[in-house]
């Protein structure tokens, strides 16, 4: 068995990259229904705020110490890495915002099965259509979208105290661990990789996981001696006897 723990965010572009190539390569894998999946709470921007009339592309520049034009050049990559794979960047209608919310309904979800429909409904929403995933209201849209009850969820997100705990858990297991950007994969807690890797290095990275930790069993050979007598591809012929050969 592995398990797969992932810590992302719900506005980091290579998170939602990595996120597919992780479920392209377990498409692949020969032990795909040994595979278990589970993703960690992690915030780019704890500080940020949840509306702002600040755009995509301003907030960048600034987050980055540069300026919007070469925002705009270096998201052409991303938008191109993800259109490989069947994603939409929109960036040019993004709503920058918190995700603590969203992360709190995320573990809430994941008490009810529901945490990752709702995952990539909410990653979904923000890169392909422009929705703020930090607005309550929308939250529990995205959440009735993804079959989670519309009321329990305002309930959670409602109560800021709701969850809490549980993404400050993961946030504090990621600083004990290292984990200083993400997407960052975690395998059966003894091996470790982060970023959106090409495919080929996720299909690897599983194959060389699964021979760790499905060692093929070493024989001992109880055999003896040459004696015995056995068939190849070429005879069956039948050993001299001990007398036969005095």
């Amino acid at each position: 068995m592995l398990k797969i723990e992932v810590w992302s965010d719900f506005v980091c572009p290579f998170c939602y990259i990595g996120k597919r190539r992780l479920e392209m390569a377990i498409e692949e894998f020969a032990h795909k229904d040994q595979v278990e999946i589970q993703y960690k709470s992690f915030e780019l921007d704890s500080n940020a705020p949840a509306h702002t009339d600040q755009h995509i592309y301003d907030a960048l520049a600034t987050k980055f110490n540069t300026n919007t034009a070469q925002v705009k050049e270096m998201n052409k990559g991303l938008i191109e890495q993800a259109a490989e794979i069947g994603l939409i960047y929109n960036y040019d209608e993004m709503k920058p915002t918190n995700t603590f919310d969203a992360h709190r309904l995320a573990k809430y979800a994941e008490t009810i099965g529901k945490d990752k429909v709702l995952t990539e409904h909410l990653l979904h929403a923000y890169f392909t259509d422009s929705r703020n995933v930090g607005d309550i209201e929308i939250l529990a849209a995205i959440a009735e979208e993804s079959g989670i009850d519309r009321d329990k969820a305002f309930e959670v997100l409602n109560d800021s105290s709701s969850f809490a705990n549980e993404v400050r858990n993961d946030q504090k297991t990621a600083q004990d661990i290292g984990v200083t950007g993400v997407p960052y994969f975690v395998i059966n807690k003894k091996y470790a990789f982060s970023g959106a890797q090409p495919l080929e290095t996720f299909k690897s990275a599983l194959d060389q996981v699964w021979e760790q930790e499905n060692p093929k069993p070493q024989f001992m050979d109880l055999s003896g001696d040459d004696s015995g007598a056995v068939c190849t591809d070429d005879s069956c012929l039948v050993p001299p006897t001990q007398n036969e050969n005095k």
